[in-house]
């Protein structure tokens, strides 16, 4: 076995040895190109391939800012780890283990101090990793330092009969009645919207608005909620990643406003915009059981369908055990 940085040519036969290894979520060539290779803080050496000859048998990709997110906050001391993977018939080999030790060896020396896994944003693949569906790598990871932070879930809503309930129709005739809104936002609004995003929330949410805005998002895919002074206060889409429309999110409404059913009233009439688009499973990948957002989801209807491990290791520490 060797190990090499990225090789161009050789995307194909990574793509096909990522799926072979992880057939429960496989990539396209397409994808990995656009979330991957396109990403603007790529860099071939981060991406560490082991080799059976010219077969590719396993993959882990590392990865460190070069464009900063916000402002100029290249987040000098993290770097993250998004995915990893080794072909089923070289497992218990060394292979894995080879692979992320030479990925987080990468990141150190490029001054990195801590690498998380994988909560790496534009271009994440999942969130994390998942626990029950891959237990040898937690294993794995759990060896190598790497611990707990939080745990994400994915959730879906099948809505292909979905119906806004009665309770909560009324909630926005009352809301509507007392000067809120809900609508597309217009083109000017986005402004404020994607600084609502930034400021309240997170700036990977503003990004998204931005970006799919740009590239031609309609803007029926986007429904704003208004409070009564005409101050957008909190929203709701989807095809926002990757052109889906069952996609769901981001979504979100103001702290200082929640309580009065707006963030309920929204997400319903999200979904129904939704269905109204075509879509029939909304799903979404990334939120916090135990959090406001969680809790509303269940009483939608949502229901869980993966856990994520969000994990995170010191590589000082990581170097002190080698």
């Amino acid at each position: 076995m060797k190990t090499t940085g990225f090789q161009v040519g050789r995307t194909d036969a990574l793509v096909d040895a990522w799926t072979r290894s992880a057939p429960g979520d496989p990539i396209t060539t397409d994808r990995f190109r656009r979330l991957v290779l396109l990403d603007a803080n790529f860099d071939p050496e981060g991406l560490r391939l082991a080799w059976d000859g010219d077969r590719v048998i396993g993959a882990a990709y590392a990865v460190r800012r070069r464009v900063a997110m916000v402002g100029d906050d290249l987040e000098p001391g993290r770097g993250w780890i998004p995915f990893y993977f080794v072909d089923p018939d070289r497992r218990r080999h060394g292979v894995g283990k080879r692979l992320l030790t030479e990925a987080m060896d990468w990141l150190r020396s490029c001054g990195r101090t801590e690498v998380d896994f994988s909560s790496y944003t534009p271009n994440y693949i999942l969130p994390g990793l998942d626990a029950d569906r891959y237990p040898a790598a937690k294993s794995l990871m759990d060896s190598l330092g790497f611990r707990t932070l939080y745990q994400a879930s994915a959730m879906t809503l099948p809505i292909g009969e979905h119906l806004v309930p009665d309770k909560v129709r009324a909630r926005v005739t009352e809301l509507r009645t007392q000067g809120y809104s809900f609508s597309s936002p217009s083109p000017d609004e986005l402004v404020p919207l994607i600084e609502l995003a930034n400021d309240h929330f997170n700036a990977d949410w503003g990004r998204v608005i931005r970006e799919t805005a740009a590239a031609g998002l309609p803007p029926d895919r986007i429904l704003v909620a208004r409070d009564p002074g005409g101050e957008i206060i909190g929203w709701g889409m989807c095809t926002a990643y990757e052109g889906i429309v069952d996609r769901f999110g981001p979504f979100g409404v103001v702290d200082r406003l929640r309580g009065l059913g707006l963030g309920e009233a929204l997400l319903h009439l999200c979904l129904e915009r939704m269905r109204a688009l075509g879509g029939q499973n909304a799903w979404f990948l990334w939120t916090g059981e135990q959090t406001p957002a969680g809790h509303l989801y269940r009483k939608t209807g949502f229901t869980v369908t993966r856990r994520f491990h969000i994990m995170r290791a010191q590589l000082t520490d990581h170097k002190e055990q080698s």
